[in-house]
């Protein structure tokens, strides 16, 4: 029988939530790494015992894990096979290496302010749709890494940070981050990333060159709202089956392209507001999406204090509140923008965790909702792996 593997991400450790296909009874693993901030974790297509995860702290700095048992052991690639056995896996030695390939340089806040590259945290691990040792990973200050070797040395497809528009790149309110990687299913070397505050990027040629994909996109805190760059998106989804056909959740408006980012029409429609981060696809309906809109960027938390998953099974512009095992008074949490994600059995699983701790499940595609736990630390990312 069919499972599904949640994986949370967390400020004090990660944790794995396995159900089966009715997804009503769990089993709640963890904490993993107590204590620490798990920015991300997500599993293999290609091996599903594979879990990479991103743990980061400010003594200690950015450390990539890895398990290759679902989770129940964990080590930082590269340890020793002795460590392997442990529960936790601190790094030992020299491992883990990033290594920057561009030239350092520094980019122009708008007041002329030169400002140098850093490397603070790991946002967001994409592992290759096709190749089971390579994973890439999205940092801050924004910079995309590639490993070949299951991650134990990264290397930087420089061409991104170099590009000549970085000048006009500035830090949204998390940071300067490359929080989303989208790799095109029907042609690997074709990949998009989103950077806050830069905007939306596309590789063809596997990273070695890059191209702003941001015409229709409108941000009125910049001094030109429809520059090229320096728009501040939180999140990018599409589907497997239409890769050309993207949907962005901007840090205002909800946005959608048909033509692989290279156009963007605003596709809010009557959704209470249309601030908000996550946005995700149904696993078998490329139309149907889902966002949480939250009440303004000042504000992180639902309108009127009431939880609701907004639906459109469109494509966009005509929404519908899900409600149903929600909270829906008193309820001011947010959900951040890798806290979403869908499980891909015949019934489409949707989960969401929020920053008060609460993970929740809809098993009928948003119909329905029930909480896997309401008392994880502040959660920072949610992600699924189905397993056969």
């Amino acid at each position: 029988m069919s499972q599904v593997r949640v994986l949370v991400g967390t400020k004090k450790g990660a944790f794995i939530c396995t159900a089966d296909a009715q997804r009503r009874d769990w089993n709640i693993e963890g904490p993993f790494f107590g204590g620490w901030e798990m920015y991300h974790l997500k599993g293999s297509t290609v091996d599903p015992n594979r879990i990479y995860a991103s743990q980061s702290s400010g003594w200690f700095g950015q450390i990539i894990q890895r398990s290759d048992d679902g989770g129940k052991t964990w080590a930082t690639p590269g340890s020793t096979p002795e460590e392997l056995k442990s529960p936790h896996g601190f790094p030992q030695g020299e491992s883990n290496k990033f290594v920057y390939e561009g030239v350092a340089g520094t980019h122009l806040w708008y007041d002329g302010t030169p400002h140098p590259w850093e490397f603070k945290r790991v946002w967001h691990l994409e592992p290759s749709l096709t190749e089971p040792d390579v994973v890439f990973a999205g940092v801050e200050d924004a910079a995309i890494f590639k490993s070949s070797d299951a991650g134990r040395t990264w290397s930087e497809l420089p061409g991104l940070r170099t590009h000549t528009t970085g000048k006009d790149w500035q830090p949204g309110a998390g940071g300067m981050c490359l929080h989303t990687i989208l790799i095109d299913p029907t042609a690997p070397d074709r990949m998009w990333v989103a950077i806050s505050a830069a905007g939306c990027f596309r590789t063809d040629d596997g990273g070695k060159t890059w191209k702003p994909t941001n015409k229709g996109l409108v941000s009125n805190f910049m001094p030109n709202p429809e520059a090229e760059v320096g728009h501040c998106v939180h999140r990018i989804a599409s589907h497997p089956s239409k890769p050309d056909t993207l949907f962005m959740q901007k840090h205002w408006d909800v946005m959608r392209s048909d033509d692989a980012g290279d156009s963007w029409t605003k596709v809010s429609g009557n959704l209470p507001c249309d601030f908000g981060f996550p946005i995700d696809v149904h696993a078998h309906e490329p139309e149907t999406i889902y966002v949480v809109p939250i009440k303004s960027d000042g504000e992180h938390y639902p309108p009127e204090g009431k939880l609701r998953v907004y639906r459109s099974k469109t494509g966009g512009n005509e929404w519908e509140p899900l409600t149903k095992g929600l909270p829906q008074q008193d309820c001011y949490v947010n959900i951040l923008r890798d806290a979403m994600a869908v499980d891909t059995l015949d019934d489409c699983g949707i989960y969401f965790g929020t920053t008060g701790g609460q993970v929740y499940v809809s098993p009928d595609g948003g119909d329905n909702w029930s909480a896997i736990n309401e008392h994880f630390p502040a959660v920072l990312s949610v992600e699924v792996q189905t397993l056969k």
